[in-house]
């Protein structure tokens, strides 16, 4: 009994025992269960909810496209809310890269400035984000900028854990490409940032030539071509300026951040040339069109440039005695020779139609442009030709057609230009060229309305030029 009595007990025990542990396994797998389901019910619902605000009107942000991130992207939750965070800042904070907001602080901003050989491929390389590149570049025209990057253009790479977040490439002195990676994407802003826009004068004599002139009244090289362009088809400026000619001009300046980036356009200029003055102001008609036009709203744009290479010398002129400096004998000289290094752009002079391009004799390298019924150009002694200037192209007053060369019976580089009128030769600086034709009489008014504060101020400039002019102050 006693020993069976034991045995019993022993039994009884070990069953317990057993309920027990049933019990805690059954907690276990209770917990367990509950926390699966828990995970199945939360994982699906997780949401990255993207917000951006704008602050001014300084900044703006076009949306381009978007593209999907590979997969490994989706789970990378610590990107993904820094793009989110990102993206809510004010336009002016998130546009300047070299100082990020202080809630990118955990982000770090590479900025790289492109030197010559640099690639695409390469500063992605480097950086281990070969990938990355692969599927930026999946958004194809969107991103077409950043495959002809050069030197000077600045490239900022976003990176957080060595993972990249965003990239940015500044295209120009205002607009920047910017890449922002999203929870499932790539999205692609053009960011644009307005100039602060002031206006600025100048005025000054001519001694010995326009560019030493207008250098010494603070003007940069671009805004003394682009003011000879206004008045090209008036002036000749490799034959008819002269001592004591004058200029004064109104001009815009272009500023970020309280810092000039760059000249604008001119608004209105004044040329005396020989005692004729001309004057010119930058309008904008009611159909869109910006040209420059004189006061009494005649284009300053006429059918035909008067040169059509810039600052050239005249090495001779129109002769039908002149005796041939290769020949040595009389051979009639029916165009107009401008000197100029070799490589110097020459315009054609009025739109028209190309009816030759090749070699043509002791011309050389010759294009001859078709200007409607009556006139024609020749463009002779060229180095070589520019692009898409086949026979039949149609060129645009103004268009580089080819460059200064010496081909042919030519003892330098230099352009033989010619002008032909129903295929008669015409001295190219004596014919009188057709007239631009003035704006419509509906124009008018507003033309006048729109230009009378410019004119008034170029009276004033004019004036005080006059002043100082006569009392040896210039």
């Amino acid at each position: 009994m006693r020993y069976r009595s034991k045995l019993d007990l022993d039994y009884k025990q070990s069953l317990a025992n057993r309920s027990q542990k049933k019990h805690h396994y059954g907690y276990v797998f209770a917990i367990g269960g509950a926390a699966v389901m828990l995970m199945g019910a939360v994982i699906p619902n997780v949401n990255f909810t993207q917000t951006e605000t704008t602050a001014g009107t300084e900044i703006s942000h076009i949306q381009i496209d978007t593209i999907p991130l590979p997969l490994k992207a989706k789970a990378d939750t610590a990107d993904l809310k820094y793009s989110a965070t990102a993206r809510q800042q004010p336009r002016q904070e998130t546009a300047s890269v070299e100082k990020p907001h202080a809630t990118l602080s955990k982000v770090e901003v590479e900025t790289i400035t492109i030197k010559k050989g640099d690639s695409l491929s390469s500063l992605f390389n480097q950086r281990g984000l070969n990938s990355e590149l692969h599927y930026i570049m999946r958004l194809g025209d969107k991103v077409k900028q950043l495959t002809s990057i050069h030197p000077g253009q600045k490239f900022h790479f976003y990176l957080k854990h060595k993972t990249l977040t965003g990239i940015e490439l500044e295209t120009s002195a205002n607009k920047r490409l910017k890449i922002t990676r999203q929870a499932e994407s790539y999205r692609v802003d053009e960011v644009v940032r307005d100039f602060e826009i002031r206006t600025q004068t100048a005025s000054s004599t001519i001694k010995n030539s326009l560019f030493l002139a207008g250098q010494k009244a603070g003007l940069s090289d671009p805004l003394i071509m682009q003011l000879a362009n206004v008045f090209g088809w008036d002036i000749d400026f490799a034959l008819d300026i002269r001592s004591g000619d004058q200029f004064s001009i109104i001009y815009e300046e272009k500023y970020l951040d309280g810092e000039k980036i760059k000249d604008g356009n001119i608004v209105a200029a004044e040329f005396i040339n020989a005692g004729q003055r001309y004057r010119a102001v930058r309008y904008t008609d009611s159909q869109g069109k910006t040209d420059y036009f004189a006061p009494d709203g005649r284009s300053m744009r006429k059918p035909f440039l008067r040169m059509p290479v810039d600052f050239a010398r005249i090495s001779s002129k129109f002769n039908l005695k002149r005796r041939h400096p290769i020949l040595n004998r009389i051979r009639a000289h029916t165009g107009v020779d401008y000197a100029a290094s070799t490589g110097t752009p020459i315009k054609a002079s009025g739109d028209g139609k190309i009816i030759h391009r090749g070699n043509k004799g002791g011309y050389g390298r010759t294009i001859i442009v078709k200007h409607g019924i009556r006139y024609s150009t020749l463009y002779a002694h060229m180095q070589k030709y520019a692009r898409n200037t086949q026979v039949g192209k149609r060129v645009k007053q103004g268009q580089i057609i080819g460059y200064v060369g010496k081909s042919g019976l030519a003892t330098g580089p230099h352009l033989h230009y010619e002008f032909r009128i129903n295929g008669v030769h015409r001295n190219p600086l004596t014919v009188k060229l057709p007239a631009a034709k003035p704006l419509p009489e509906a124009e008018m008014n507003r033309f006048k309305s729109a230009t009378s504060a410019q004119f008034a101020r170029l009276d004033l400039y004019s004036s005080t030029l006059v002043a100082q002019h006569k009392h040896g102050k210039l």
